[in-house]
């Protein structure tokens, strides 16, 4: 018999998509076997501002940024929805979607993870995916910096064999180590507000998407 689906989520604004979320999406992809990786932007984050650029932009930026990896996908759900984009109502339709065998992983940064306890029904979770963490370079200050309550559900929730990933569709948390990219949105569209070159940040055809329609400038 087949073994279920283990399908992978990269939620964020993607404002704009560089190159630390496609090598992350790439090695978490490799490390667990997931099938696919859904790059699924955010309408209205509930814990940053709202893009200065638009929906229409980002879903661009996200489209030429994964074509040529037949595993990379873009999910528009969150832009189809009112609302803030919870993580949790993502999940509900994706499994009611997807169906209940199917394994969903939702993939982010050890930052995120850290203040997974402010998330929109946080303790759901577990319920609908597994959680996949990626961090870097070691797994020392994730521990550190854990409050109670989720050092409490990592104890109970952390697997370290990514087969149980592939053998229930929801509800174990695994930590990955991935290669320490320091690249972050917020310091490419500084940059770009200044003038200055993020060449090597970003995928050259989601540059020259961000110049041809100027964005990140100040008459962007």
């Amino acid at each position: 018999m087949k073994s279920p689906a283990v399908i992978g989520i990269l939620g964020g604004t993607f404002n704009p998509l560089h190159l630390g979320h496609l090598r992350m999406a790439e090695e978490l992809a490799d490390a667990i076997g997931l099938e696919q990786v859904r790059f699924m932007p955010a309408a209205h984050p509930p814990h940053r501002a709202e893009p200065e650029v638009s929906s229409a932009h980002r879903v661009a930026m996200v489209q030429l940024g994964i074509a040529g990896n037949p595993r990379f996908v873009l999910d528009t759900r969150e832009l189809e929805r009112s609302g803030h984009s919870y993580t949790i109502d993502s999940l509900i339709s994706l499994r009611a979607e997807l169906g209940e065998q199917v394994s969903l992983c939702w993939l982010l940064g050890s930052d995120a993870f850290l203040g997974l306890s402010s998330w929109h029904r946080w303790q759901e979770l577990l319920e609908y995916c597994h959680l996949i963490v990626a961090y870097r370079p070691g797994p020392a200050e994730i521990h550190a910096d854990l409050s109670p309550e989720l050092r409490s559900l990592l104890g109970k929730r952390q697997t370290h064999d990514t087969a149980r990933l592939h053998q229930k569709p929801a509800g174990h948390i695994y930590l990955q180590d991935i290669t320490a990219l320091d690249i972050s949105a917020t310091h490419i569209r500084a940059t770009l507000e200044q003038g200055l070159s993020v060449r090597y940040l970003l995928p050259d055809n989601v540059l020259a998407y961000i110049n041809q329609h100027k964005l990140y400038r100040d008459n962007g």
